[in-house]
């Protein structure tokens, strides 16, 4: 394990047990002498005998005031930075999309040019990568430049000062920019990152969480540090604030129809007003912290218009907007809060306790107090509280939570089972393989959660396009008051009401929820049917996909060779499964192992064998009732003085067919033969149908399979084009062929020995990522079950949602354009401006939300 030395900021990896306790007076052995009289801090690698580093150079009395760290005889050598303060970042990152280490020295290049990284490694093999920065704020473009480099990269090393904390009250992403602004004042606050969609904050602080929540109510909204225990618990939305917004609706209405009958006008008037600073108060305050901090947000908008129309004697309208903009905002946040639940559904999956067998007790524990290794019992109906191995009992376990799979699994001993499924019947025992943090469907919700909170490039660009376009109508509207009254055309009034006007179509609100809720609302939708989209960008990309490469082997095959074919020359076929099973139950390869596994399902009995014999690469020998018996492919029976000619062209016919054939026999007659081979799936063949029929144009098959293996598979399997006879890096090859050919192409394997092809693909999707640890990490998408069925889903959900979106998009556009339009003939009144604004971007969350409801 590293140590610090002394005060320095150097890592020191000890080979025996060091500490830093004598002092030591020779230069050789110096570590860690501290330079009192230089500002230099620079720190030079010395390769000696005794590993020395860390001497300063500039004082005299170096060699008497040395501290001595390390005392042990033998050392590490030690690693040394170059910086000039005393605080080192050092975080380790995932790195995705790597196909080769030449991309690790790409990135290492590429980061190492940024202010203050002290040194980048990027380790190729196990996809890792560690940054040393002399400050955090140097660590915030290193996700966005390794993007530019064309790969991803998310941490994996936990920051003990960054705290998530939920935010109750944000009405638009103009809101999160607003309290970032805010807190990025705060000498405390080192940095933050506010995700609308999400309704979370991840801030990196020295003061307190109290501060915190403290300073984020000042500005209007609400936070609270998310704590693992209580993250399961959904957010309750304050009733206080809906009461108030029904009550200023009843005053404004008291005041029209007071002012209709003309009794008493001034009433109407304080009516109005009250109205006005009810409805208005959470936006005014929300405004003013939105201006100290430099923020032009649709609050600072909403309360211009509204002080604005008090001003110039619109009450009405004054109180109209604010009420109208309150009642939008409560419909928004009511609607956005649906999207947030797919989350928290989610992580409602698992219970929060499990029943643990000590001894001959069990015992009721919270799953944070399980430890790995313990047995815990689930009895029928149960859900499974945490990942493991069935030790005891048989069942049928609903995996849909997890994979998706609506047909219940069978398990029983030493069969795996997740958090979160539903043991169907039958009582078991299970060991405990995974603490409560690491389990499959915490995995699911973090990296869930992760991809909610990355943007797409669609989300990038309309956040770029609303903050230049809001200053720009900001600056026109206040240009409209002043200068049209001032050149001599209308009255200050006049253009001072369409300046009002102009200001609440300034807010871009429903451009800016057009995207992330559609994104999050598909997301969620596709974790609950058992897939993982591991964020916007690659939502998008499915959408847009032409051409699907499959894997043969384990993807679009079950990957387990089975028996397919039997027949008998000389003797009943029960008695050529007995001797095929006495032969091949003590051989390893999944040939025997078919053969074997068949036998056994059907209560196949076998002979007393001995003299078991291998016979490298032709087959096996044994003897039975003092007979040699041979199991062998065609070329062990060529060597024996036995004719083939009866059984040779069924031979042939079968190895066409891309089977694998069994010969048994003696030294005096062939006996029979059994044919194996590995069987399609069950679903490959619908799957594959059902992509072509939604706008696939091409499927292919990549295999290593000779030609007439190739053309048998592709058939059973609906594939348009395959590729036979591939090494694994003929597969790259493969798919840049197709996209030469125009193709946006995905990738579909098992996320390990398809990784050049996943990755040169557009999109790389691995399958059964239930039971793959690193199938979940480096795919960009994850069918957790161990079949294509969800495959066509997740395409039909993607193109789903990009048209939603840019329906989004282009209705936002539109509203504002005939709102643009109809400020200048005097047809807008404020409450319509107001309403066009709210209207709108409700509109387009509900339209968003459709996802989260959308089948196959």
């Amino acid at each position: 394990m590293a140590e610090k030395c002394c005060s320095s900021n150097i890592e020191v990896k000890p080979i025996e047990n060091s500490c830093c306790t004598s002092t030591v007076k020779s230069e050789k052995s110096s570590c860690c002498s501290e330079n009192k009289n230089s500002g230099n801090n620079s720190i030079s690698t010395l390769d000696g005998e005794n590993s020395s580093g860390c001497s300063s150079s500039n004082s005299k009395k170096e060699s008497e005031e040395e501290t001595s760290c390390c005392s042990s005889k033998e050392q590490a050598p030690i690693n040394t930075f170059t910086n000039s303060i005393s605080s080192v970042e050092n975080v380790t990152y995932r790195v995705n999309g790597m196909d080769c280490s030449s991309c690790a020295v790409t990135i290492e290049k590429g980061l190492s040019r940024l202010k203050d990284i002290i040194e980048v490694k990027v380790n190729f093999s196990s996809g890792k990568m560690q940054v040393v920065a002399s400050n955090t704020n140097a660590l915030i473009p290193i996700e966005t430049e390794i993007q530019k480099l064309g790969y991803s990269a998310n941490p994996i090393t936990q920051n003990k000062k960054l705290k998530t904390y939920n935010i109750e009250g944000m009405d638009c992403g103009s809101c999160a920019k607003s309290i970032e602004n805010h807190l990025n004042t705060l000498p405390s606050v080192k940095n933050v990152s506010v995700n609308f969609s999400t309704g979370k904050m991840k801030i990196e602080h020295d003061s307190s969480v109290d501060d915190i929540i403290s300073e984020v109510s000042k500005i209007g909204y609400k936070a609270s540090l998310l704590a693992k225990k209580h993250s399961n618990q959904s957010l309750q939305k304050p009733r206080k604030e809906f009461n108030l917004v029904i009550f200023s609706g009843v005053l404004i209405a008291f005041g029209f129809v007071g002012s209709l009958i003309n009794i008493f006008p001034m009433l109407s008037t304080i009516l109005y007003a009250i109205a006005i600073v009810m409805s208005g108060y959470k936006p005014a305050k929300s405004a003013f912290y939105a201006i100290k901090s430099r923020s032009l947000d649709m609050n600072v908008l909403m309360s211009a218009a509204a002080i604005g129309a008090a001003l110039i004697g619109e009450w009405l309208e004054g109180a109209t907007v604010v009420w109208l903009f309150a009642v939008g905002t409560y419909l928004q946040n009511k609607s956005i809060e649906r999207t947030r639940d797919s989350i928290r559904n989610l992580m409602d999956l698992a219970p929060p306790e499990a029943w643990v067998k000590i001894g001959t007790e069990i015992i009721k524990k919270p799953v944070e107090e399980i430890n790995v290794g313990e047995t815990i019992v689930v009895k029928p109906g149960e859900k499974i509280p945490l990942d493991g191995v069935i030790i005891l009992g048989e069942t049928s376990i609903n995996q849909a939570p997890i994979t998706g799979e609506s047909i219940p699994v069978d398990k029983t001993i030493d069969d795996s089972v997740y958090a979160g499924t539903i043991n169907e019947h039958g009582s078991i025992d299970i060991k405990v393989t995974k603490l409560v943090e690491d389990t499959t469907i915490s995995k699911i919700i973090n990296l869930v959660e992760e991809a909610q909170e990355q943007k797409a490039p669609t989300e990038a660009f309309v956040d770029k396009f609303a903050s230049i376009y809001t200053p720009i109508v900001f600056i026109l509207a206040l240009g409209i008051m002043v200068l049209p009254p001032l050149l001599g055309f209308g009255t200050w009034g006049e253009w001072f009401y369409k300046g009002l006007e102009l200001l609440v179509v300034a807010c871009p609100c429903a451009l800016v929820i057009s995207t992330p809720v559609a994104i999050v609302s598909a997301i969620g939708n596709a974790a609950k049917n058992g897939v993982l989209i591991k964020g916007g960008t690659f939502l998008e990309k499915a959408g847009t996909i032409t051409a699907i490469a499959f894997d043969k082997t384990g993807t679009l095959t079950e990957g387990k060779p089975k028996v397919t074919e039997i027949k008998s020359v000389n003797g009943s076929e029960e008695e050529l499964l007995s001797i095929a099973f006495t032969l091949e139950e003590y051989s390893t390869h999944p040939i025997a192992s078919a053969i074997v596994d068949y036998a056994n399902r059907n209560g196949i009995k076998r002979y007393n064998g001995d003299s078991f014999k291998n016979i490298v690469g032709k087959g096996v020998q044994a003897t039975i009732q003092d007979e040699i018996y041979y199991a062998g492919n065609p070329k062990l029976f060529e060597m024996l003085p036995i004719s083939l000619a009866d059984i040779k062209k069924h031979v042939q016919e079968l190895q066409t067919k891309g089977k694998s054939v069994v010969i048994i026999g003696t030294q005096n007659k062939v006996i029979g033969i059994i044919a194996v081979s590995d069987t399609i799936r069950e679903t490959s063949a619908s799957a594959l149908q059902n992509l072509i029929q939604n706008g696939v144009k091409q499927t292919v098959m990549l295999t290593g399979d000779n030609e007439g293996t190739a053309k048998l598979i592709s058939s059973e399997a609906n594939v348009n084009r395959y590729f036979a006879e591939l090494l694994p890096e003929d597969k790259v090859d493969a798919i840049k062929k197709l996209q030469n050919e125009g193709h946006k192409v995905a990738m579909v394997g098992d996320g390990i020995n398809d990784a050049p092809a996943l990755a040169t693909a557009d999109l790389g999707i691995a399958m059964g990522g239930a039971g793959t640890d690193t199938a979940m990490e480096t795919a960009d998408i994850v069918l957790m079950a161990d079949n294509l069925e969800k495959l066509p889903h997740t395409m039909k959900l993607s193109k789903k949602a990009l048209r939603i979106i840019k329906q989004n998009i282009w209705f936002s556009i539109f509203i504002k354009v005939v709102a643009l339009v109809l400020i200048f003939p005097g047809y807008l009144t404020l409450w319509m401006a107001v309403l066009s604004d709210t209207g709108a971007a409700l509109i387009v969350i509900l339209n968003s939300i459709r996802l989260l409801k959308f089948k196959e």
